[in-house]
């Protein structure tokens, strides 16, 4: 009797378990196989996945009908600039919170941490405002500027905790030697944090690659937009119908380089989050 029950309560977990994984999967690859359909609508394709047979002609129309790969030329500038900017001064950062003591170093390194708690958006109009004075409106460079002092708090914290953690017995011996604190910087300290670095880069590139908000309120010529707003015009608003086969192409193309990305850089990503959970 006993068996039985965990015989049925086994069969009862094995079901949730891939209603769960159906429910999971089905508009994943529903999206991938809207991408591919022949059907110019959403609305008049299958429910069942790939029904409608397999067609190229949403991707044809993605590349060859609109400034698609100038979009991606665009977010791609914006992100790397993004990562370079953002480990630039966050190593710098951290690496001087952790290692030199000076006036207001604790006020200053919970200025940090509050600074991260407000969200960007509630100063949009300051952030406009200020481009706007410096020339930065429908430049890219403004797009990296705004990312990078976003992504600066939370992440000198993350690296500063870390370097916590590195004996400062080794920055001794090297100076010993007649190393500068450049030096040590550049010999020592960086390359014992690349795995950190390397999960600052690619959670730092999600941003920008994905953003349509800020893009929407810096960019406005068709020839500088980044990839985030100008799919989403392919849903359709007031003004202009819906496109979402040539929405779900344009999905496909971005995330495909984003997942090898993600694939690639899988285990620094795993220790990277390992580290960040030290206590500074």
């Amino acid at each position: 009797m006993k068996n039985t029950k965990r015989s049925v309560a086994k069969v009862i977990y094995i079901i949730i378990l891939v209603f769960a994984s159906i429910i999971t999967i089905y508009p994943l690859l529903y999206t991938v196989s809207i991408a591919f359909s022949p059907n110019p609508s959403a609305m008049s394709a299958s429910i069942i996945p790939f029904a409608d047979g397999f067609s190229l002609n949403n991707f044809n129309t993605l590349f060859f009908n609109y400034s698609f790969f100038a979009w991606i030329k665009n977010t791609l500038i914006v992100s790397v600039g993004v990562v370079l900017l953002t480990i630039i001064c966050c190593t710098l950062g951290a690496y001087v919170f952790s290692r030199f003591k000076f006036p207001m170093k604790k006020g200053m390194m919970l200025s940090i941490l509050i600074l991260q708690i407000f969200p960007t958006f509630i100063g949009m109009r300051a952030i406009y405002v200020i481009v706007d004075r410096i020339g930065g409106h429908d430049e890219l460079w403004a797009l990296i500027l705004i990312y990078a002092a976003a992504n600066i708090p939370y992440n000198t914290w993350l690296i500063k905790s870390y370097l916590d953690t590195i004996p400062i017995a080794l920055d001794e011996a090297a100076r010993i030697d007649g190393a500068n604190h450049f030096m040590v910087f550049r010999k020592i300290i960086l390359p014992m944090l690349k795995p950190m670095i390397v999960f600052l880069a690619i959670t730092t590139f999600t941003g920008p690659w994905l953003d349509f908000i800020y893009p929407r309120l810096i960019l406005s010529s068709d020839t500088k937009m980044t990839l985030g707003p100008k799919l989403l015009e392919f849903m359709g608003n007031e003004t202009t119908s819906s496109q979402f086969t040539v929405f779900a192409a344009g999905a496909l193309v971005v995330a495909v380089p984003f997942i090898i990305v993600f694939l690639l850089g899988q285990k620094a990503m795993v220790t990277g989050l390992g580290a960040g959970a030290v206590k500074g």
